[in-house]
């Protein structure tokens, strides 16, 4: 959703006048986040496929924490087992040991990612294993991060958004204003609250009606002091290549 946001953007032609937006607030609200993402989409062959899930998110001063909002009964690990039971002998240098090979799944465990010094990076933690996963900038593709601090912070970069036109929508939000663009019968909508800067609706669609995509964000009212990435003394430490075959 997020990346074919800025794809549509760019292609329209914002990204120059991108350039003079306003800069964003240098202390940006802390926020405790619920995100709905849906979408839509009729196929070549008439069929409407829908798809809907539903994430959590803490945004804290250097900090995001986004964790998916699973089933009951899912299991939340780091990795899922190769195979039925099945077990694969792995040899170290000091031992022979066995041990279950797992594939790694980030979207069962909870996503961390940080600003330090203008570096971005992302880990993956698994309060259930004690283990937290570290992965590498050539692995972000894999784990669908694009990189981006702006976009894992605002959820869209705000200057794109600001470069966005204002929309005859009218807002039934105080703060928050309806910003549009089109292009080629091609569609985005995002209802932005300047004050908290983050989007609390983000829609997209096709005049054909082959797809149609939408986030709703709602804002929780207070906001937590859980701080759920600190406090990871005693966990392992893990690489994301330790998952792959």
């Amino acid at each position: 959703m997020k990346s074919s946001l800025i794809a549509i953007l760019l292609a329209a032609g914002f990204a120059a006048s991108a350039q003079a937006a306003p800069a964003t607030p240098s202390a940006p609200a802390d926020l405790d986040l619920g995100i709905t993402y849906y979408s839509r989409v009729l196929t070549p062959e008439g069929v409407t496929r829908e798809s809907r899930y539903e994430e959590k998110m803490l945004r804290r001063p250097g900090h995001v924490w986004v964790e998916r909002v699973l089933a009951p009964s899912t299991d939340a690990h780091a990795g899922h087992k190769h195979g039925d039971n099945t077990k694969v002998a792995l040899k170290t240098s000091t031992a022979a040991t066995q041990h279950e090979h797992k594939h790694f799944n980030p979207v069962l465990i909870p996503r961390h990612v940080m600003l330090e010094k203008n570096t971005v990076r992302v880990e993956y933690i698994d309060a259930h294993d004690k283990i937290v996963v570290s992965i590498p900038k050539a692995e972000y593709e894999n784990v669908n991060f694009d990189g981006s601090w702006e976009n894992s912070f605002y959820l869209l970069d705000p200057k794109l958004v600001a470069a966005m036109p204002l929309s005859k929508q009218a807002s039934n939000v105080t703060g928050a204003r309806w910003r549009e663009v089109e292009k080629n019968d091609v569609f985005q909508r995002i209802l932005w609250d300047e004050q908290k800067q983050i989007p609390l609706i983000i829609e997209s669609g096709d005049r054909a009606n082959t797809f149609y995509r939408r986030v709703d964000v709602k804002l929780q009212p207070t906001v937590s002091k859980a701080q759920p990435w600190a406090n990871l003394q005693n966990y392992a430490q893990r690489e994301y290549s330790d998952y792959l075959d």
